[in-house]
């Protein structure tokens, strides 16, 4: 009797942990897009509740051809704001739509808390009509990632890009941080141009034109070239030919032990070690030390896009509850560090191109983790303001 009883009162906790008087709209990715990014999503219904169950969390995905299929990426997300119970929205990865669509939510409902991620759209853009935005900060590593590629032991750097990604101005500003960083470290600087995933040519396309060029480009430039590519879904590819023919890769974009390294080593996770980043690390770290990648190959210990995914619904939840205020860096820097123990983390204000500081976009980034190697300690790494100044 007494064990039903306890059985009982557990049920009734759980489902008063996962009762809610409000939602929050978590939009992310699809698994071939953005997997990371959705996994955070998911994460979060399982911390609480999903809105069908009585929890909080009400989860979307944006169309994998999101340029072709905008109005749909944007009607989407403002169908959100017609929930009465609706709170926050939170994008994962606010792709080109964004901006627009927090515009119209802002006319249904100027109460509804309205946080990006990883922002595709212009920052200043995207900072006038969200209330919070957290970004990688392709300010600060577009000098760390240079000068880690340089104590792995590479002579030379390839930037890889297309003018979508060029177009957008915190990704063209990082190319020429890194490419004045090579230059002040003694590096050569190359800059390559590649497919655009979303054109024509499609994500395979884009994929097959890495895996055919990398090992002339080794050829061309040699294997102390280290390589960098702007787009996810050419990350894959990249690591597969790095791994098997030489070079060095430090991290990602939006860096990740599962970004790119299971499709490009065979690298398979069971059910127990989704989601748990030690045990996926661990699991990689194998096969790239297997594959020859020891001390050439690096990442996040902890994937960028779902830790900011769990951190940043977590964070609007303590705002609703009015355990924080949706703009306190150190509040958002904390939930990082709870999805990422053991992991450094370093950040800032983002500072736009007319110098004024945005209190509402953080620049945040991750130590480099060295496959073979441990960490590299660039988040205790001051980087020279004379980067900060490259517009």
């Amino acid at each position: 009797m007494k064990k039903l009883f306890l059985l009982v009162a557990m049920f009734i906790m759980s489902a008063f942990a996962f009762s809610a008087d409000y939602h929050i709209g978590v939009v992310s990715g699809t698994v071939s897009q953005s997997e990371d990014g959705l996994r955070g999503a998911q994460e979060l219904i399982k911390k609480f509740g999903a809105a069908e169950k009585g929890g909080k969390v009400i989860h979307i995905t944006y169309p994998d051809n999101f340029m072709q299929e905008m109005e749909t990426t944007i009607s989407q997300i403002v169908s959100l704001a017609d929930d009465p119970k609706m709170k926050a929205i939170v994008i994962t990865e606010a792709v080109p739509g964004t901006v627009e669509a927090f515009r119209r939510v802002r006319e249904k409902n100027p109460d509804i808390i309205l946080v990006a991620n990883s922002p595709h759209e212009d920052p200043e853009m995207i900072a006038d009509v969200a209330d919070l935005v957290l970004n990688p900060d392709n300010v600060a590593r577009g000098y760390l990632i240079v000068k880690a590629a340089q104590e792995m032991g590479a002579k030379k750097f390839m930037h890889i890009s297309f003018p979508r990604h060029m177009s957008y101005e915190l990704l063209s500003r990082r190319r020429d941080i890194m490419k004045q960083a090579a230059s002040d470290l003694g590096m050569e600087f190359i800059t390559m141009t590649a497919p655009d995933p979303v054109s024509d040519v499609g994500v395979a396309g884009a994929q097959q034109f890495i895996l055919e060029k990398v090992p002339s480009w080794l050829e061309k430039y040699g294997k102390d070239t280290a390589f960098f590519a702007t787009n996810d879904a050419q990350t894959e590819p990249l690591l597969k030919r790095i791994a098997e023919d030489g070079g060095y890769f430090v991290e990602a974009d939006l860096p990740s032990p599962t970004m790119g390294y299971p499709g490009a080593l065979g690298v398979k996770f069971d059910k127990s070690e989704k989601g748990n980043w030690p045990k996926i690390l661990n699991k990689v770290e194998k096969s790239v030390v297997k594959a020859g990648g020891s001390g050439r190959m690096g990442t996040w210990a902890y994937s960028y896009n779902f830790a900011a995914a769990v951190a940043l619904g977590t964070h609007v939840i303590d705002v609703i509850d009015g355990r924080s205020e949706v703009d306190d860096f150190d509040q958002v820097m904390a939930s990082l560090g709870m999805q990422s123990p053991g992991a450094g983390w370093n950040g800032s204000e983002y500072v736009d191109v007319e110098g004024i500081e945005r209190e509402n976009f953080f620049l945040v980034y991750q130590d480099t983790y060295v496959f073979g190697k441990g960490y590299l300690h660039m988040t205790a790494l001051k980087v020279p303001e004379q980067y900060f100044e490259i517009n």
